[in-house]
């Protein structure tokens, strides 16, 4: 029986960041007949030491720090002389970063920022990003000369899909350079996520080169995949801030600002869902964010929670013993609105939402928000957009109404939105309920009736001879402490219902300690936070879920980077510069499908194959254009 054999396929990668692709490709694993092909890096560059210290690791071999600008390159991107111990790279350089090792293959995944739609068109057109975008074709140029003599069979260049607008006069040289260099070259734009079946649609350029006389046969195009929902990754995660994940699965800090307008963007939506909203000089009209609701006597559960222990003598006022009940539904009111589910009514012949159930919910999302859009905020089971260097919740849809946080309060800030025109919650004996209203009107619109309390340092009204009618001011509220007690006064510490200052000490507390015997609550001034206070908080939105940006390991999972299971190790201790890293990175199973089909054909060369057919389309043929051309022109 033959025994399958093992080709060894080596691999290298210019521009190579924390080293994605060089993951994807060395999980690749070609399959052709009874041979078999495993992948092998033999090196990568970049100037960013960190990515440098993440590529050894990801990749298995050492990196090479290493600046591929020009003098005149440096000096435009820098707009500074480079220092006296900066020399430009050679070819040599790169013959030394591989290791002194020729690849078959080398991947290439050039600076975009100067192709980016981030980047403004006038911007992308001055000096120091026409020099960064230059880069490009001196990288390619640099890696040709280095292996003239024997070529490399393939290469591979990934960048933003603007390259093909913005840098089209780069593109041409690039693949002249090639041709010159004997090889056949293809532009396409490809969706990583597709490719991979990722939670994340990454539409990208990629441009394919193959030697002609080494590979002679055809390289065809990578299978596609189902895009998945970002829940089937995010639901295998943690949630947020549990320890046990790592630092990288920390809640972002941002402005209380910023946390309320995610709360108020609809899931599935993005940041015009704000301007739905009724605003009166700079106040919501129509809702309230309050702190959230804790269980007590006199608790209702939600008719998804389980109830606690049944005991002997459950009744409302000593715990929570009620439910929401959700079924209880009208019938034939008006403007009435029928679920997508239900049955409508009989039509009539005056059918007006006025007048009848008449109108349906329909749950059928929008499309999702694009990818650039400000505070967008998607649902669980919605495909992300691609993930990229920027961050922020104000800088695209890399927010995430959550469901999954239930149970105790995990954070020490709080909140729900609420209608004002909504009862409010149970009086309960725990703390928290939100028991109080935020009053928009101002002093002049209030109500003075009766028994008023006079504040301490307001003037009291005129002193009249009598009051029919019970209006005026009969009380004032006293600030000063300690009220004059004696020896032996029940109340003498406050007695029921006492509230202790907030830098106050507590009494000891007893056994029996209860709201009503005693002083065991607290008057807790801190007020809500100011609109650019940083702080982690939930507000639990008005579809019941927590509106919150995606964590920094959450951005790399749906990247391919990691296993959701797993904790990721980057160089460092900045997010923002690990989401920068990440943004930038191939995703690792996108690689992989590419290195296996380009695997597949190098096998079918280097076993004297020409030809094979493929159920993908060609990717790389020999003359595409040939069509097109006189026999001379061919030759």
């Amino acid at each position: 029986m033959l025994m399958p054999t093992t080709i060894e396929i080596r691999h290298g990668h210019l521009f190579c960041g924390l080293g994605g692709g060089a993951k994807g490709f060395n999980a690749a694993r070609p399959v052709l007949g009874s041979q078999r092909a495993r992948f092998r890096c033999v090196g990568g560059i970049d100037n960013d030491p960190a990515a440098i210290a993440d590529f050894s690791r990801a990749a298995g071999v050492a990196g090479t720090v290493l600046d591929m600008f020009d003098r005149s390159q440096y000096t435009a991107f820098h707009g500074a002389e480079p220092p006296a111990t900066w020399r430009e790279a050679t070819p040599a350089d790169i013959h030394s970063a591989f290791h002194h090792e020729r690849p078959h293959i080398v991947f290439l995944s050039a600076p975009c920022k100067g192709f980016s739609g981030l980047l403004s068109e006038g911007k992308s057109k001055t000096e120091k990003y026409q020099a960064l975008n230059r880069l490009t074709l001196r990288g390619i140029w640099l890696l040709l000369e280095a292996y003239k003599d024997d070529p490399v069979e393939m290469l591979l260049f990934e960048n933003v899909p603007r390259i093909a607008t913005r840098g089209r006069h780069l593109l041409d040289q690039i693949g002249d350079l090639l041709r010159a260099y004997g090889y056949a070259v293809a532009e396409t734009t490809h969706d990583c996520g597709e490719l991979a079946g990722l939670a994340q649609s990454r539409k990208r350029f990629l441009l394919v080169a193959r030697h002609i006389a080494k590979v002679p046969p055809f390289l065809y195009e990578p299978a596609k995949q189902q895009l998945r929902a970002v829940g089937d990754v995010l639901g295998r995660m943690p949630l947020p801030g549990d320890l046990r994940a790592g630092p990288m699965h920390r809640v972002p800090s941002l402005q209380w600002k910023t946390w309320v307008r995610l709360a108020f963007v609809e899931a599935g939506s993005d940041w015009r869902s704000l301007n739905r909203l009724a605003v009166e000089d700079g106040v919501l009209s129509d809702f309230l964010i309050v702190p959230d609701m804790h269980g007590g006597a006199l608790g209702v559960r939600d008719w998804a929670e389980p109830t606690g222990v049944v005991a002997g003598a459950n009744r409302p006022h000593n715990g929570a013993f009620s439910v929401a009940d959700p079924r209880h539904q009208l019938y034939g009111a008006g403007c009435g609105v029928t679920d997508w589910t239900g049955t409508s009514g009989a039509i009539a012949g005056e059918s007006l939402p006025s007048n009848g159930r008449f109108a349906v919910a329909d749950p059928r999302a929008e499309a999702s928000a694009a990818q650039y859009q400000q505070y967008g905020v998607m649902r669980m089971d919605q495909t992300a957009g691609a993930v990229i260097g920027v961050k922020s919740p104000g800088q695209g849809t890399f927010s995430v109404a959550d469901p999954r946080h239930g149970g105790p309060a995990k954070f020490s800030n709080e909140f729900r939105i609420v209608a004002r025109d909504r009862a409010g919650n149970t009086v309960t004996g725990a703390h928290g309920s939100a028991q109080a209203v935020a009053d928009p009107r101002g002093p002049q619109e209030r109500l003075f009736g009766k028994y008023h309390c006079a504040d301490w340092t307001a003037a009291g009204r005129t002193v009249i001879g009598g009051s029919t009618s019970g209006e005026g001011s009969y009380a004032v509220a006293d600030p000063r402490p300690g009220i004059q007690r004696s020896a032996g006064d029940a109340y003498l510490t406050g007695g029921h219902y006492g509230v202790v200052a907030w830098d106050g000490q507590s009494g000891a507390v007893s056994a029996s300690a209860g709201h009503d015997n005693g002083r065991w609550s607290v008057a807790d001034p801190r007020p809500m936070p100011a609109p650019a206070d940083k702080l982690v908080c939930r507000i639990r939105s008005l579809d019941g879920t927590w509106h919150r940006p995606f964590t920094t390991l959450e951005l790399a999972a749906l990247q391919s980077l990691v296993d959701p299971e797993e904790q990721l190790e980057l160089d460092g201790l900045s997010d923002q510069a690990w989401r920068e890293r990440i943004g930038n990175a191939v995703p690792p199973k996108a690689a992989q499908a590419v290195a296996e089909e380009m695997g597949r054909t190098l096998m079918l060369a280097w076993s004297g194959e020409t030809f094979a057919l493929g159920s993908t389309p060609i990717w790389v043929r020999n003359v595409a254009v040939a069509v097109s051309a006189s026999p001379g022109d061919r030759a």
